[in-house]
């Protein structure tokens, strides 16, 4: 299996984890709860690093991702640079990881045509 393929899984598997992280969980609970807070910030963690290892042929031909944006806040996250804006991060994990993981699945199914979506969105 290539290792290009293995990262877009692993984006593809820690979008899906943020999702049932966040199942029935209001803004709310999410501000106040810090365990959650990490577990779903590791999550963003490990989709920026495997975006950070994604070829620039991919990059180029899947121009409509932001995977600039997305290695950006992984670099921050890691280094901390600043302390986390949980209200942000819980716009982004609730607006754009649904769009992010159809978007990863589309290259998993273009580019890797062996693969076999094993998690549902």
């Amino acid at each position: 299996m290539p290792r290009e393929e293995l990262y877009l899984q692993d984006i593809v598997k820690s979008v899906d984890d943020i999702r049932r992280f966040l199942d029935g969980i209001e803004e709310a609970k999410f501000l106040c709860d810090e365990i959650l807070q990490n577990a779903v910030l590791m999550k963003l963690i490990v989709i920026g690093e495997a975006a950070a290892r994604i070829s620039d042929e991919i990059r180029k031909n899947y121009s409509q991702i932001e995977w600039k944006p997305i290695v950006g806040f992984r670099n921050i996250a890691v280094h901390a640079y600043f302390p986390v804006k949980w209200n942000i991060v819980w716009e982004t994990v609730t607006n754009d990881l649904l769009i992010l993981r159809e978007q990863i699945a589309q290259i998993l199914q273009d580019d890797f045509p062996d693969f076999e979506l094993r998690h549902k969105s």
